[in-house]
């Protein structure tokens, strides 16, 4: 069985409703990334920043998958499929898809402010100061901030370098090091990159879809299932 590789970005989410993380102006939401988003905004004010993911998770809880997501399911029907997103919401995974590598984290888990290994579910949308993990730190949400490690980045190279097939939608290939994946995909590997607005990629083997993500990933989908052995 072949094993496709996805790599999705906040493209595939922005028809669930879900602004895109950072918008033309510099803005996520209203607010500048530098404030919500960073290791030193945490230590400045840790309740805007907690109150910041409460309402973003309340949005993604609120949203719902699209048809890119629940065609990227469909696929697990006749190939291997790993999905790595650099989307923190869970609508892959509301989707079907059994088989997601968070790169940035999700929002509906907490972690401790000491070890981001320890995580936990959230109950609900909020998050309160106050809650606290089994090292008697605060909780706060289980993403990647601007400034921190992405320690899935290598598990995620070491997927794409595996890949029969590499599908990338939804993402600007702007934000490092995720970015980078695509430069592990073996050169032989049909790519195919799903977007209104194609980024320019200097990969071998590209297979343009200039749609947005609810009908470009149906149709590439379709068309895989139709030419699955």
């Amino acid at each position: 069985m072949k094993h496709i590789v996805v790599l999705t970005g906040a493209g595939i989410s922005a028809e669930s409703g879900l602004k895109t993380f950072r918008d033309s102006d510099g803005l996520w939401e209203g607010y500048n990334i530098e404030d919500v988003a960073t290791p030193q905004a945490w230590r400045r004010n840790p309740e805007l920043v907690q109150d910041f993911y409460n309402m973003r998770r309340k949005a993604v809880l609120e949203a719902v998958p699209n048809a890119a997501h629940f065609a990227l399911a469909r696929l697990e029907t006749k190939y291997k499929v790993t999905i790595i997103t650099q989307n923190i919401d869970d609508l892959h995974e509301r989707a079907g898809s059994s088989n997601v590598m968070h790169l940035h984290g999700i929002i509906t888990r907490s972690q401790s402010s000491l070890n981001p290994n320890l995580t936990y579910p959230i109950e609900g949308w909020e998050l309160k100061m106050g809650e606290k993990c089994k090292l008697g730190s605060q909780l706060r949400a289980h993403v990647v901030w601007f400034g921190e490690n992405v320690p899935m980045i290598e598990p995620a190279a070491r997927l794409c370098a595996q890949a029969d097939i590499f599908i990338l939608v939804g993402t600007s290939l702007a934000v490092y090091p995720a970015a980078g994946l695509v430069d592990y995909v073996p050169s032989e590997t049909p790519k195919y990159v799903i977007d209104p607005k194609i980024p320019e990629v200097t990969i071998q083997n590209v297979i343009r879809v200039e749609e947005k993500a609810s009908t470009g990933v149906v149709s590439a989908v379709n068309e895989l299932l139709l030419s699955a052995k």
